[in-house]
């Protein structure tokens, strides 16, 4: 007696009717593009702030791979393109318990695609059963005005990130809280981007002098210093008490007081943000 195993072929994606995308995410340091897949789970494009145009794809599954496997993606025509050639994207490998990513250029491939009226289309074998395929498709219906918002998005992102600025030392002028012309510009991009992101959960500003002028006069100097940074935080909509600010005075120094080069780098403010990991 011969038995014939007969192999299942699983097709994810919406319908006409289904179709959607949207911006979940629409500011200048995210720019997110979503798209639901009926039954499976979502595609996400996303852009962060940065000094170069970074673009993330993921697929983000409701059931992740319970085991490393090689997928393909194709861009397909979808139903009422008949005779449209397919063509190959790039070849993937999902690991185990993750989402599938896809790399950068391959990212905007599939966008290119998606606007030409094509379906980028992940194929792969399921995980539980070898013999099973699984095809996962994005739909490219609904999809051209938010891809124009989309790209709108990204031509506002901010050109520096978080990590940008995540640490930051301002300098001051001789004599006084007057920040130095390039500190200004600095602190003008801190407060741009606490701005637009509700994730940074704590402010720390710590104030110091050079050895110059007594030492209760530079102690208060640096207290004058962290309060008006905390001031311009406050003023860009940071919770005053997520910023914490102390004056350290003439103390830790960081150079020599022996020459004016080297004790400007000791009149400063050093400012560290921190963000839920």
């Amino acid at each position: 007696m011969s038995m014939t195993v007969q192999a299942e072929l699983r097709h994810y994606v919406a319908s006409l009717e289904q179709s959607q995308w949207h911006l979940s995410d629409n500011t200048p340091i995210l720019c997110q593009l979503e798209h639901e897949i009926p039954s499976y789970g979502k595609a996400i494009f996303s852009s962060r702030a940065g000094k170069e145009h970074d673009l993330n794809f993921t697929l983000d599954m409701w059931v992740k791979p319970d085991a490393v496997t090689d997928a393909k993606l194709m861009s397909m025509a979808p139903p009422w393109r008949p005779g449209v050639k397919a063509r190959s994207i790039t070849n993937l490998t999902y690991q185990k318990y993750f989402n599938g990513e896809v790399p950068k250029n391959a990212a905007w491939s599939m966008l290119n695609e998606l606007e030409r009226g094509m379906q980028p289309t992940f194929y792969y074998e399921d995980w539980y059963n070898r013999a099973d395929k699984v095809t996962v498709g994005l739909s490219a219906a609904n999809f051209r005005r938010k891809y124009n918002d989309f790209r709108s998005c990204l031509a506002n992102l901010l050109p520096y990130s978080f990590e940008d600025i995540a640490f930051t030392v301002l300098t001051y002028e001789f004599g006084g809280a007057q920040l130095t012309r390039s500190s200004k510009a600095q602190i003008a991009k801190v407060k741009q981007y606490l701005a637009y992101d509700p994730e940074v959960e704590l402010v720390l500003v710590d104030a110091y002098t050079d050895s110059y002028g007594g030492r209760s006069v530079n102690d208060k100097m640096s207290e004058k210093r962290a309060q008006s940074i905390k001031n311009l935080f406050v003023d860009a909509g940071i919770p005053q008490e997520r910023i914490l600010t102390a004056g350290h005075g003439e103390r830790r120094h960081v150079a020599s007081n022996a020459t004016i080069d080297e004790r400007s780098r000791n009149r400063r403010v050093v400012i560290r943000l921190s963000k839920p990991l």
